[in-house]
């Protein structure tokens, strides 16, 4: 079988969403997320690459990364490196490499023997591009459910730690994004009407909710069902957000939803902000290292930036050279983009 010469498609495929990114010529020109319920099982997969544009579904060389081995459908991260390097090599028209992060590319075979190198290494394939770019700086990449906070140090990604639990433990791996993450994940009580009240432990509202009604949440970036399998409108949010406040949204004017909306973005911004700032004071790397940003949260890295008094340069920015089609989605499927990248130039090299 024949293969473009000059086309690599670059994968991430979550636990949520699988994130695809077309290379042609050392360029990126196209990329996509699409929304992936895993934890339903691996057949996800298949409806997924069902929604993705032609070129997805086209021969081509195949660079992937992952993150959905964690999904509770497999019994450990070992089977479920398994079970998506083996998805990836039956399904993907053209030769397969799995992203071993440290390690580099591996045979889709050998990817369990090496499922420690390769579980959840999406965000090395980021910092190891960046840092072939921007020598020192801090990668900031929020997405739907979980930031990443990697110091690239002498161009290279380096991360105190390297597995989730490694990096849950030095602050590199904060579990919360601007979409997924349940607003009671971030605070136990809240300012509402002059009165501090506790709030009700359940998953009525998300931070996709508290940023439509803050206008921030950039468009398409919640492509999850709501916490009442409800609209997405600012109303509909506004009404989940009464809930955990355990009101009507009748009982109070916009603006009232509106600050409680506020209220938790601030306190995952200060999550973010203690564990950057932890970062940041690093003594090997530099003061005036800036904050690279990207995810669908990236409008969240550049509040982080102005607050630690550090320059932001969005890694679509970065990629500039490397971009040739819209930056749209770029940001996003960050990952994808750059194992696609890697890859393309490793075969070029």
């Amino acid at each position: 079988m024949r293969f473009p010469s000059c086309r690599t498609i670059g994968w991430d495929l979550g636990g949520v969403h699988v994130k695809a990114a077309l290379v042609e010529a050392g360029r990126v020109v196209a990329a996509v997320q699409v929304p992936c319920p895993l934890w339903q099982g691996v057949t996800a997969l298949d409806r997924a690459r069902a929604a993705l544009p032609d070129w997805a579904r086209g021969e081509a060389r195949h660079a992937l990364t992952m993150t959905g081995e964690l999904t509770d459908c497999f019994a450990d991260r070992r089977e479920g490196v398994a079970a998506l390097a083996g998805w990836a090599a039956a399904h993907l028209a053209g030769p397969v490499r799995i992203y071993a992060g440290r390690s580099g590319f591996v045979a889709p075979e050998a990817a369990a023997e090496l499922a420690g190198d390769v579980a959840s290494a999406n965000w090395h394939a980021t910092a190891a591009l960046a840092g072939r770019i921007a020598p020192d700086g801090l990668l900031v990449d929020i997405g739907s459910t979980t930031t990443d906070l990697i110091p690239i140090v002498g161009g290279r990604p380096a991360a105190a730690g390297y597995s989730d639990a490694e990096r849950l433990e030095t602050g590199e791996l904060v579990y919360t994004g601007v979409v997924r993450t349940p607003v009671i994940a971030l605070a136990d009580h809240a300012p509402f009407g002059g009165r501090r009240t506790r709030l009700m432990t359940e998953t009525f509202a998300h931070m996709a909710d508290a940023y439509r009604v803050l206008g921030r949440l950039p468009e398409g970036a919640d492509q999850q069902a709501s916490g009442d399998r409800k609209g997405k409108s600012v109303a509909e949010s506004e009404t989940r957000l009464a809930r955990i406040v355990g009101r009507d949204r009748a009982e109070a004017p916009g603006t009232a939803w509106a600050a409680l909306a506020g209220h938790f973005a601030e306190a995952q911004l200060r999550l973010l902000h203690d564990a950057a700032a932890l970062l940041l004071g690093r003594p090997d790397l530099s003061e005036a290292a800036p904050l690279i940003t990207c995810g669908a949260g990236a409008f969240l890295g550049a509040r982080l930036a102005d607050r630690l008094g550090r320059a932001t340069v969005p890694l679509v920015d970065l990629l500039a050279d490397r971009i040739a089609g819209p930056h749209d989605w770029v940001s996003t499927c960050g990952p994808a983009a750059a194992v696609g990248l890697i890859a393309a130039e490793e075969e070029v090299a």
